[in-house]
């Protein structure tokens, strides 16, 4: 079975850590059938759009999505780039589901004294904090307003809370719900309520409830305590980005936009940005972007495919290659994943 997938590689780099990723992809399952679309902030300065109106409708036909990463700041807002690519093919696609898993690879030293973790952050993805539902009035006078109003509706709350938990007992059946009730008495404490009716389908799961801020804590100080994490748009973007920060940067943190429906393409992409600053230097390191695709094939139901990448990562990884940030160039930890491929 060949496999149509839509290649969005963006700006900095994203075009380089995208090319190492499906050459490395593609060595573990050869039925892939790349198409790769210029959409990015370069496309934005040339067109006046991060991607043109037909966009979705095109990417619609195809199996699965990979982007490396949108964003030039100095060039184009970052307001502009996200709200005009990354967030309408999430929510077009009703990807609500995104996946960050965080643990150690063989001979990563992570900046924390403990090492046996394995968290699956659960975020999120189409609704929330980032709704975009709000507005400003009074603009550039004394009395300016700005609201950004979060939406929760219970049929997103209660499908990623059931999709945790379903992650939590293919796992070690523990799952953490994140929100800031004591703060939030309106979205968080409906959040709360609905965990607490979904969790009676799953007596297997254990339920635990973390405000944000103490679930960071948490995060760094016992890690290893932790399974499964939901939590809304907002709190799961910056939670993530601290799982990618004890598992050594934001260069080994792979992301997948799950359509658990499977009625639209999923989309996967490394967590990090496109670093503009380093983007010349052909140092950005690919593993995220590798893994992220190692869980594009999963999704497609090539899960030996995806194994053999994993470990592949980990053999890499163990031999010290690709563990210290700017220490490896890109080429080199594609080589050397390819060759632990063979």
């Amino acid at each position: 079975m060949t496999y149509r997938i839509a290649l969005i590689p963006g700006d900095g780099i994203g075009t380089q850590v995208t090319e190492a990723a499906i050459e490395v992809a593609q060595k573990a399952l050869p039925e892939l059938a790349c198409t790769s679309f210029p959409w990015s902030c370069d496309h934005y300065l040339q067109t006046g759009r991060m991607m043109p109106e037909e966009g979705i409708a095109t990417l619609r036909g195809f199996d699965a999505i990979f982007l490396g990463a949108v964003g030039w700041p100095a060039r184009v807002p970052d307001s502009v780039s996200l709200h005009g690519l990354l967030l309408p093919i999430r929510k077009a696609f009703v990807q609500y589901a995104n996946i960050r898993p965080h643990r150690l690879l063989p001979g990563v030293q992570g900046p924390l004294r403990r090492e046996g973790f394995d968290i699956l952050c659960i975020r999120e993805n189409t609704e929330g904090e980032y709704s975009g539902a709000g507005g400003r009035v009074h603009v550039g006078t004394p009395d300016e307003v700005a609201v950004e109003t979060a939406i929760f509706t219970r049929v997103g709350v209660e499908r990623i809370l059931r999709f945790g938990f379903e992650q939590a007992r293919l796992r070690r059946g523990k799952l953490a719900s994140v929100t800031k009730s004591n703060a939030q008495k309106h979205s968080m404490v409906f959040w709360d309520e609905i965990t607490a009716l979904v969790a009676a389908d799953y007596p297997d799961v254990a339920v635990s409830h973390y405000h944000v801020d103490a679930i960071c804590a948490r995060m760094v100080m016992a890690p290893e305590t932790l399974d499964v994490v939901v939590a809304s748009n907002l709190f799961g973007d910056i939670l993530t980005d601290l799982g990618a920060a004890i598992q050594g940067g934001l260069g080994f943190a792979a992301s997948a936009n799950i359509n658990p429906g499977r009625t639209a393409p999923s989309m996967f992409e490394p967590v990090h940005g496109s670093a503009p600053d380093i983007a010349h230097l052909g140092i950005a390191n690919p593993i995220a972007a590798i893994w992220s695709v190692s869980m594009m094939l999963d999704h497609l139901g090539e899960a030996a495919a995806a194994a053999r990448i994993m470990a592949a990562l980990e053999a890499t990884t163990a031999r010290g290659i690709g563990t210290v940030p700017g220490q490896d160039r890109t080429d080199t930890i594609t080589k050397a994943v390819l060759a632990a491929l063979e």
